[in-house]
């Protein structure tokens, strides 16, 4: 009997209307162990598909059509690569099949779009690996332990849901474009069993919006993600288990009884006459395409290690694809770049630097390698192991004249262009340098980000010959400087320049910001960052040189300072619990012993863009100033602050971002309400408003909570996902705005409008 032809539906997701053209009645039936043998077999005889055979079983899993997938790979006299689809890229051929996978047989892969976040579980390592020395379409994750990896796949699902979703897409038309993916071999830490399972390395915003349509409209990212782990995972621990079963005979069992599950929820959900909204899900979810790779090899020629091939050839499609159709951030693609390039320099092997260390700048560059193991791994206990002594270790190392050029021609072969300047190659570095203090200093990341791409610290000496000096109080370096120690002047350019552009102290100059008051970010003068940093370390310059050293000197990677010009904070802005001392970079003076600016009651004066910039070039901004001055009618008010030690910037009232207006928690007396009847009457009216005000109180204190609770979280936690979804911000707000409209409603009914414009304008008196 032939199978019920497919039903338009139209439901509602999220409050939107979406019609599916075509629902399935049917499900895929799983195959048996037999069938999938066949799999195997044809994989191990096709001397082009590079898998082992733990890899090939988990094709032959993940496949609802094994019998076909077998076909493909079988190999003939006419066909000695059998039906597999071929891909050229640089240096490397990859071999695919095309079959359609069962949605729980895939595991999300590391998420570039994410690459440049600060994540509170980290990536795994990854390696390529080998047989007979040529490479497999296989690469290995390594992780702690299993723990891990279940943490590591809900973090990706959640965070990639959280920036993008097609759920009403996948609804509507399922997943049209095939996913691509390979087998990875899972390998932990602490012992417990490999295995072997299907990744997906593009498409992973598509396969976690599947997962979001099954979890339901009524699910949020983190719900979808909590299904994901369970249906994978189950209970199955690390742990050997009586029955002789492997770990990948476990899980595979948790996966299939899950999909038995699901198939028999779809027949109920199938029997009226009517397909049920659940059915539905599973309908458009239950499986998925793919294009498998299951082959690769290398071209002649090609100069990368064999276990760098695969991956390599796998990236560099991505690379391609999210140019082109959906580009990702532009600091992920930076990341990638930077990081492959730097990892195919040291494959090539042909500069005259080191292997070993350039292995270990890889390991920094890419947040394997923490900064407190830098004395250690270089070797010399004088190199302070933080954050800030990292960004300069790193751009000394990935500018050197041996690698800078090698690092640049590999950069543009990645991105397909025909030159790179000192700038393109800055923009590489940003999101390289900024890693450790990405959550901390997020709300400026756009804008020092934009400063890498005009030009960062990469100034002329930087990209010369020179030699960090190794200091933990950059003060002492500007008497060096000044005597003409190059590597002086340069480590306080790079340290210092990262720590201004880091805090939003030296930015990509607009139009508007030009003698704009100080305060509000402006500045004498536009010009390049890069130059900027190199006026402020020339020879001789001991304004720009104390400029630097004391940013460099004050410099945190916890926190963002409290004159960076950003969104001023409207309530208050917590310290963190021991903290004596505000963040605050200070200008300088040159005329003080300690060389730190105050005011005349001995307060130390806070530092502006308008200063550091005016530092760089003292009689270019003067010139600039007077002529400005020239062109303003003589009515026009001058706005304070000129040079480095002149106004403090003390006038502007809202500099440390509070508000004691906002803080005011005053709940008003005797509110009526009218809106309880009935029985409740009984109680008496005082009775009931003063019960109704505890509340609340206790509601706008549990929210205070709240809010205090995921601002901590905000500033200590990896950054991406977000602590609070972008989607969410606007119901909260909503509703605050509805509470406090109605309070507002509810006094007026209480005082009267008479009664509150007399209390404005006495506030206003005396």
């Amino acid at each position: 009997m032939s199978s019920p032809a497919p039903q338009s539906v139209t439901l509602l997701w999220k409050g939107q209307s979406v019609a599916v053209s075509s629902v399935e009645h049917t499900l895929p039936v799983q195959p048996d162990a037999s069938v999938r043998a066949k799999v195997v077999a044809a994989g191990v005889a096709n001397p082009l598909a590079s898998l082992p055979v733990g890899a090939l079983e988990a094709v032959a899993r993940a496949t609802t059509n094994p019998e076909g997938v077998a076909v493909t790979l079988q190999p003939t006299a006419q066909e000695p690569a059998g039906l597999l689809l071929e891909e050229n890229v640089e240096g490397a051929t990859l071999r695919t099949i095309t079959t359609r996978v069962w949605l729980s047989e895939l595991l999300p892969g590391i998420q570039p779009r994410t690459g440049m976040e600060v994540m509170d579980v980290p990536d795994p390592q990854v390696v390529g690996t080998t047989e007979g020395g040529e490479p497999c379409a296989v690469v290995r994750y390594r992780y702690k332990d299993l723990r891990h990896l279940k943490d590591h796949v809900r973090q990706t699902v959640h965070s990639t849901l959280v920036l993008n979703s097609y759920a009403v897409s996948i609804l509507s038309r399922k997943v049209t474009r095939p996913l691509i993916t390979h087998a990875v071999e899972f390998t932990f830490e602490d012992g417990t069993e490999a295995f072997h399972a299907l990744v997906v390395r593009d498409g992973i915003t598509r396969l976690a919006s599947a997962w979001a349509v099954l979890a339901g409209p009524d699910a949020e990212a983190a719900d979808t993600a909590d299904l994901v782990v369970s249906s994978l995972f189950g209970q199955v621990s690390g742990a050997p288990t009586g029955d002789g079963r492997t770990l990948s005979e476990r899980l595979a069992a948790v996966r299939k009884n899950w999909r038995t599950t699901l198939a028999a929820e779809f027949q109920q959900a199938m029997k009226g006459p009517e397909a049920a909204d659940r059915g539905v899900y599973i309908a458009q979810t239950y499986v998925v395409p793919a294009q498998v790779a299951v082959g690769a090899e290398r071209h002649p020629g090609q100069l990368l290690a064999p276990e760098d091939v695969f991956d390599d050839a796998v990236r560099s499609i991505l690379a391609s694809v999210h140019v082109e159709f959906k580009a990702w951030d532009t600091a992920a693609q930076n990341v990638e770049v930077a990081t492959r390039a730097l990892k195919r320099v040291i494959q090539v092997g042909d500069a005259p630097v080191d292997k070993e260390g350039l292995q270990f700048v890889y390991g920094l560059a890419v947040g394997r390698t923490a900064p407190s193991d830098m004395p250690r791994e270089y070797g010399d206990n004088r190199l302070p192991g933080t954050a800030l002594w990292r960004g300069v270790q790193l751009v000394h190392a990935l500018t050197r004249p041996e690698l800078y050029d090698r690092l640049k021609d590999q950069a543009k072969t990645i991105k397909g262009g025909s030159r790179m300047s000192a700038k393109g190659f800055a923009e590489l570095l940003g999101p390289i340098i900024d890693l450790p203090w990405r959550s901390a200093k997020k709300a400026v990341s756009k804008q020092a980000r934009n400063a890498w791409s005009n030009g960062g610290v990469l100034t002329r000496d930087v990209l010369g010959e020179w030699e960090p000096v190794l200091t933990d109080d950059f003060t002492t370096l500007v008497a060096p400087a000044l005597a003409g120690d190059v590597g002086a002047r340069c480590t306080l350019a790079v340290a210092g320049g990262i720590a201004l552009i880091a805090d939003k102290l030296l930015t990509r100059n607009v139009g508007s910001a030009l003698m704009a008051p100080k305060e509000k970010g402006g500045v004498p003068f536009r010009s390049d960052v890069h130059l900027v940093i190199e006026d402020l370390a020339g020879e001789g310059n001991e304004l720009g040189l104390w400029t630097l050293a004391l940013a460099a000197s004050r410099f945190r990677d916890d926190a963002l300072p409290d004159n960076t010009q950003s969104v001023r904070q409207f309530v208050r802005r917590d310290r963190k619990e021991g903290d004596e001392q505000a963040y605050v970079h200070i200008g300088v003076d040159l005329q003080q012993e300690d060389r730190i600016a105050r005011d005349e009651n001995g307060v130390p004066v806070p530092l502006f863009e308008w200063d550091v910039v005016w530092a760089a070039d003292q009689k270019r901004a003067r010139r600039a100033y007077d002529e400005y001055l020239a062109r303003q009618s003589p009515a026009t008010p001058l706005f304070a602050g000129v040079g480095i030690t002149e106004g403090t910037g003390a006038e502007d009232t809202g500099a440390t971002g509070e508000s004691p207006a906002g803080e005011s928690t005053r709940s008003e007396p005797k509110p009526e309400d009218p809106s309880v009847s009935g029985p409740a009457a009984a109680v008496s009216t005082g009775r009931r408003a003063a019960e109704y005000r505890r509340t609340l109180r206790a509601g706008l204190s549990s929210a205070r909570i709240g809010l205090d609770g995921l601002s901590e979280i905000d500033r200590t936690a990896g950054s991406w996902p977000p602590v609070v979804e972008p989607a969410e911000f606007g119901d909260l707000r909503q509703s605050l705005l509805d509470l406090q409209t109605d309070l507002e409603n509810l006094r007026r009914n209480i005082e009267g409008e008479d009664q509150a414009l007399d209390e404005d304008e006495g506030e206003g008196q005396g």
